[in-house]
């Protein structure tokens, strides 16, 4: 049968409009704006690709830096005045501002308080749009447009001017930007009448803490679409007409413009962390023939393709919005650090190089990455689900710094060291992705880290952590130090760490078990036990212990960071995800369920943490607190307790009412959202799906939860698909009353995660009351 070029036409037109209408509603349910109130410098970057190096951003408060390192900066929904918008967010990484302005030239960006005090403009939230690869707002002091792009290493403005003969686009480049810590040297120039280029370098708080030398360098090559009238130079005390280059702290140029009404100038910037050549390369490679509407385009397709993996169905659309923001800001943290032709930055100020696979690609990226602490219940447990790729990308990453430095280095900005909880999870993920089936790289290497990171302590480097290893080697606990310091004999800590340690060994013991290493796997597992040298049998609870084996007095259940870090001993007590059923029987099965729901039940009434108060800090005094990495495991653990209706409860209220779709209310109320992990957990929760273990058991399971949606469609990493239907699903109805797995009945909460990474179908068949029988009568496996 033939059909007419002109029908064909058509039918392909309705097939296009068809895929874009649905592209469009995943992203019309991404709203970049959730949570913008103390969120962290990653948090709102709209103008970008998923883990992208250009992140690009209006920025209201980053020139005021960060007290601490890792404080809230960058973009509040409180704040009414934009200074600039900047290209690089990551962790302890921050820099490159542009902002357009009018009338009298003003040289820095001025106090939020103090209208008029700099170049910073006022505007509405109601003319603002933040999307998925898209931002644009207008300034109201300028009655300019400003728009924002980009590609994953270009960044791309369009400014729309009015009618004026004083319009200007001030590059501020030597100045403090977010996480980034103090300017050390900077430089700017035009090159020509409208390319430029310079670089930014910077000592970031974590690495003057954690790699004392290192520093932060940040290269751009930029293309004007109009050559400027008038080019001047700036410094932190004045400006200088005629002159097209400015070097040192404070360093930033001008550009002036005679404006006709509504005359846009398109900026075009490479980036790069190795060099202004590569930044130009980046640039001519991602977008020599990209305008800003194609450049646009291209961001949001990519995103419709990446968050398009996941396709959830529901009669909530506050649900699917957080569940695609969610799903955004996952995909959005932890940026390639590596250029288009593989360089990619080392901690010795070298360039280090990426191989290429036989097809002549480069088989990985190089990324730039907060600590992966807590990452394990959520964000590696959903690369390893549909992004394996971004998983991979991790692995290599550790393994690249591994080679250079002998350790990992859990957070890393441009190869420094940059971890801030002193302890060290990659060699967990690492095993975690070797059990997940993601083995692309060198085992032997990959072993000899992991190991080396749970054992070794010999000149250890501070900023790798874990520099309490040789106590928790030597006694299977880590002992309590008074003074708030980790060292070779314990920390302040040490009751977090002693629990953090168990379960790391456990992943390295699992690790060995695969390879063989029965020697290792002994050892390991033997300090995988070492929790229960910190339990107290008469109170239930984990208690820190001094080196002479007694328990620390004046011990307070509640109390953080006296033994617990971001934490407390009520807390703590159920950090044992590598052997929940030890506990459980430590416990007792009645004694710990009821005690679980009833931290729960209290934990509702404070919105389960940090109640109304906009700190990361907020909930970790309290019973239960989902704003901060240790808890977020335990609502699952009922699966393991013979009360699985409990998990279905538990997790379907905490999806319900910790997370929002406010500005102030998104995850918690200014809670702690490290590049992507509490917005991971929503996405991993809501599907129903769940690894308390973080997949680092011999043979890795998935507990089953209660799905928010009526039904998920799951593109897994494999190309395979999962369908997980929830039938007479509603608000109250959070209870699972029967299951099938491919048509067979399911009387378990859990699968082995290589069956269900085959496809297929589960279908659950929901309740408003609890069935107590299913599930409870076959655990997950607690020990294999």
């Amino acid at each position: 049968m033939k059909i007419g070029h002109k029908l064909l036409s058509v039918l392909l037109a309705l097939l296009l409009i068809n895929i874009a209408s649905f592209a469009q509603d995943v992203l019309s349910f991404v709203n970049p704006n959730i949570g913008t109130a103390h969120s962290r410098w990653f948090f709102y970057t709209p103008a970008a690709v998923p883990y992208g190096m250009a992140k690009l951003a209006p920025s209201t408060n980053g020139s005021y830096g960060n007290l601490q390192g890792w404080e809230a900066v960058g973009y509040d929904t409180r704040h009414t005045s934009i200074e600039g918008f900047v290209h690089f967010h990551e962790w302890q990484v921050g820099g490159i501002s542009f902002m357009p302005t009018a009338g009298t030239l003003k040289t820095v960006p001025g106090a939020l308080d103090k209208p008029g005090s700099g170049y910073r403009s006022n505007f509405s939230r109601k003319n603002e749009i933040a999307q998925p690869g898209y931002y644009s707002v207008i300034l109201d002091d300028f009655k300019i447009k400003a728009e924002l792009t980009a590609t994953k290493r270009v960044g791309f403005h369009r400014y729309t001017f009015p009618k004026s003969d004083s319009s200007r686009i001030i590059l501020s480049i030597g100045n403090v930007q977010g996480e980034s810590g103090p300017v050390t040297d900077a430089s700017v120039e035009m090159i020509d009448d409208t390319h430029f280029q310079g670089y930014v370098i910077t000592y970031p708080k974590y690495v003057k803490t954690y790699d004392e030398g290192g520093r932060v360098a940040m290269y751009f090559f930029g293309e004007l679409s109009k050559k400027p009238l008038a080019v001047g130079a700036l410094n932190n005390e004045k400006a200088t007409a005629n002159q097209k280059s400015s070097k040192g702290i404070g360093a930033g140029l001008y550009l002036g413009y005679n404006t006709a009404e509504s005359e846009t100038v398109e900026i075009k910037v490479g980036l790069s962390y190795t060099s202004v050549a590569n930044a130009k390369l980046n640039l001519k490679t991602e977008a020599e023939k990209l305008t800003f509407a194609t450049a646009k385009a291209a961001a949001q397709n990519e995103w419709r393709t990446s968050l398009g993996k996941l396709k959830v169905t529901g009669k909530d659309n506050a649900d699917k919005t957080k569940f695609y923001t969610g799903l955004y800001h996952a995909l959005l943290g932890r940026g390639i650090a590596s250029d288009v032709n593989g360089n990619f930055p080392r901690h010795d100020g070298s360039i280090g190089q990426l191989p290429k696979d036989p097809q002549g690609k480069f088989s990985y990226n190089f990324m730039n990455t907060d600590a992966i602490w807590g990452g394990f219940w959520n964000i590696t447990q959903l690369w390893a689900l549909s992004y394996p790729t971004h998983y991979s990308d991790f692995v290599h990453t550790q393994l690249e710094i591994y080679k250079e430095r002998g350790w990992f280095g859990d957070g890393i900005a441009n190869s420094n060291f940059v971890s801030g909880v002193g302890t060290n999870f990659v060699g967990l993920a690492i095993a975690g992705a070797y059990q997940a089936g993601i083995r692309d790289y060198d085992l032997s290497l990959a072993y000899e880290a992991v190991k080396g990171n749970e054992l070794g302590y010999k000149n250890r480097s501070v900023g790798s952590g874990k520099m309490d290893t040789k106590s928790f080697v030597a006694k299977a606990y880590v002992p309590f130090l008074d003074a708030d310091r980790t060292d070779s004999t314990g920390s302040h800590f040490s009751g977090s760490h002693t629990l953090e340690y168990s379960y790391s060994a456990f992943a390295a013991a699992q690790f060995a078990k695969r390879l063989g290493k029965t020697t290792d796997y002994q050892q390991l597992i033997q300090l995988s036990n070492g929790w229960k040298n910190i339990f107290d049998s008469e109170l239930k609870l984990v208690h820190p212990k001094k080196a002479d084996g007694t328990f620390i007095d004046k011990f307070d259940p509640l109390e953080a960071w006296r033994g617990f870090q971001e934490g407390n001993a009520t807390q703590y007590t159920f950090y044992v995800p590598q052997n929940p059923k030890a506990l459980i029987n430590q416990i007792g099965e009645k004694t710990f369920n009821n005690r679980l729901n009833e931290i729960f039940e209290t934990s509702r009434k404070n919105a389960f943490g940090g109640g109304k108060t906009i700190d990361a800090f907020a909930g970790i005094q309290s019973l239960y607190n989902h704003g901060n990495q240790p808890n977020l495991h335990i609502s699952w653990l009922f699966n393991y307790s013979s009360a699985p209706w409990l998990t279905q409860k538990w997790i379907r209220a905490i999806c319900d009412e910790f997370y929002g779709t406010e500005s102030i209310h998104g995850y918690g109320y200014g809670q702690d959202e490290d590049q992507g992990q509490l917005g991971s957990w929503y996405v991993m929760s809501s599907l129903g799906l769940f690894d308390v273990k973080g997949l680092t058991d011999f043979r890795p399971t998935i507990q089953i939860g209660s799905p928010v949606f009526d039904q998920s469609v799951v593109t897994l990493g494999n190309g395979k698909r999962l369908t997980i239907k929830a039938l007479n699903n509603s608000e109250s109805n959070v209870f699972i009353q029967s299951a099938t797995w491919n048509g067979k009945v399911l009387n378990q909460a859990w699968l082995y995660r290589d069956e269900l990474m085959q496809g297929g179908t589960l279908t659950l068949k929901m309740g408003n009351k609890p069935n107590k029988n299913w599930g409870a009568k076959l655990a997950p496996p607690s020990v294999q």
